[in-house]
């Protein structure tokens, strides 16, 4: 059996840091500190849940980040 694929460490990097930051300010700082993929969403938005290794999400409020979580 073939062994399992090592997934990429996630940056060193804290979510929270990002709350109260402007959406396009946090997407920039998120892209420059290692994330690779992250999505911007509006308060509520239906979503699948799927954890994806190297993704960073936000909740964003009249373009303010309320909320921000891995995966």
């Amino acid at each position: 059996m073939a062994p399992l694929p090592t997934p990429p460490a996630q940056p060193a990097d804290n979510p929270e840091r990002y709350v109260g930051l402007p959406a396009a300010e946090a997407e920039r700082t998120a892209t420059a500190h290692g994330w690779q993929t992250v999505r911007t969403l509006p308060p509520g938005a239906i979503i699948t849940m799927e954890f994806m290794q190297g993704r960073l999400n936000f909740e964003a409020k009249d373009d303010t980040v309320t909320r921000c979580w891995i995966g």
